[in-house]
């Protein structure tokens, strides 16, 4: 495939951005060659500026679970702008959306929205000290949230421990407030408690972590985490930003049948415009100002253009078997993927709902400790393959795929027999 005119963008963009893009993973390092600059997208479909086209399973990192393009989406947006941009005040679309989520979830009263997932996970940890008036909070090994100064951090080498700072500019003093525990371990979060559960604010955690893979975690871990924060007067907050509208309505919350205390939401929420929210029971929202003490606001916050985008996507996905009918169709893409190869290759793929990833491993992989670094290799190999025939796929092999309600049985058939060839080739070159 030509690359000339993304070659050229991406020369020009790294003499006015830091590695030349505005987000790191768009900067293929994991993978060979330079990133694709993207020209436009419809349905399952995306073309770069070179006129190549692509089947696309980023879908913008999980947002655009309808597809490229939506006209539904596409007509609400531009009814929006015909009416202006923005306003820094209240819009009908904000009450429009607003009830739309709470009316069709069971576990949040008050929703507020925001402007990405990031933010929405830091409002909500502040939301959580200012209701308990305690300092510290504990996160999960191998689960993102966003990249405040609070929860960029990594374990150090004991079982539950003050967070190691993952990024330069981050004091010592804000790492110090975070514990880090491993995914899928109850010994370690029952340490935690007993230690600093008197100045434990909350536990959050993705509850289908997939920022580090697909790390599906057992639901009974899921309700240990409800029961014993519970019974220790500590918030769990659930980050739905991935899996929030994408397994369910509901997310994660709602497949599991499990109230946390906090949610939070991005991604899907804005149909593809940026948007994000946290929401909890009226009482810990009475803490948000101008209600309460805890101070949080945003210009564009609840900015009507996303909201129009947010309303008609959401309305999609209420429809009769959406997540029943994209849960089939994900699973049928995976078998097609698979057939043939022998799992002691060491390879499968971890899947829910519309969410895949491509493990190599032969084992289920629940934490970020038992991903190989050095299997990561064959990612970089596939990824050369399946990008010369036509499939687009986050370029890492730390990130999940996505299948939108645009994707044929014809797109994911083929995409498959590529993707089949491809896994082949990168493990079969190893023998």
């Amino acid at each position: 495939m030509k690359r000339e005119n993304s070659d050229k963008l991406y020369s020009k963009a790294k003499t006015l951005f830091p590695g030349g893009v505005n987000s790191p993973v768009r900067a293929f390092k994991s993978v060979k060659g330079d990133p694709i600059f993207i020209d436009r997208g419809n349905g399952s479909r995306i073309w770069d500026v070179d006129g190549n086209e692509y089947i696309d399973f980023c879908c913008s990192w999980g947002p655009l679970i309808l597809g490229h393009n939506n006209e539904n989406v596409r007509k609400q947006i531009v009814s929006t702008l015909e009416k202006g941009t923005s306003f820094g005040a209240p819009t009908e679309l904000e009450n429009e959306l607003g009830d739309l989520i709470i009316s069709n979830n069971r576990f949040i009263e008050k929703i507020r929205f925001v402007n990405s997932g990031t933010e929405a996970v830091m409002s909500a940890i502040r939301l959580a000290r200012g209701y308990t008036g305690k300092n510290k909070i504990l996160k999960f090994e191998g689960c993102y949230h966003g990249h405040m100064d609070a929860l960029l951090v990594s374990a150090g080498s004991g079982l539950v421990t003050l967070g190691n700072s993952s990024s330069a500019g981050i004091p010592e003093a804000y790492v110090n407030e975070t514990l880090v525990a491993p995914l899928n371990n109850r010994e370690a979060v029952e340490a935690a408690i007993k230690e600093h559960g008197h100045d434990l604010a909350c536990i959050i955690i993705e509850p289908i972590p997939a920022n580090n893979g697909l790390l599906i975690q057992d639901v009974d871990y899921l309700k240990f985490l409800r029961k014993i924060t519970k019974e220790n007067d500590v918030l769990l907050i659930f980050d739905e930003v991935i899996s929030g509208f994408r397994v369910g309505f509901e997310g994660a919350a709602g497949l599991y049948n499990i109230e946390p205390d906090i949610l939070t939401y991005g991604k899907i929420i804005g149909g593809g415009l940026p948007v994000g929210a946290y929401a909890s029971s009226k009482e810990i929202m009475a803490q948000i100002a101008p209600d309460g003490p805890v101070y949080q606001a945003g210009t564009l916050s609840g900015n009507p253009v996303a909201m129009s985008a947010g309303i008609a996507t959401l309305k999609e996905c209420l429809k009769p078997n959406f997540y029943s009918d994209l849960d089939k169709k994900t699973k049928r893409f995976v078998e097609q993927i698979v057939e043939g190869i022998d799992v002691e290759k060491g390879f499968h793929i971890q899947q829910i709902g519309s969410i895949y990833w491509l493990a190599f491993s032969s084992d289920r992989v629940t934490k970020a400790s038992e991903i190989e670094a050095d299997k990561m290799r064959f990612f970089k190999k596939l990824y050369e393959i399946v990008l010369e025939n036509g499939i687009y796929m986050g370029p890492s092999g730390y990130e999940v795929g996505f299948v939108s309600e645009a994707h044929s049985e014809d797109d994911l058939t083929q995409a498959a027999q590529v993707l089949n060839n491809a896994i082949t080739q990168a493990l079969d070159n190893e023998e």
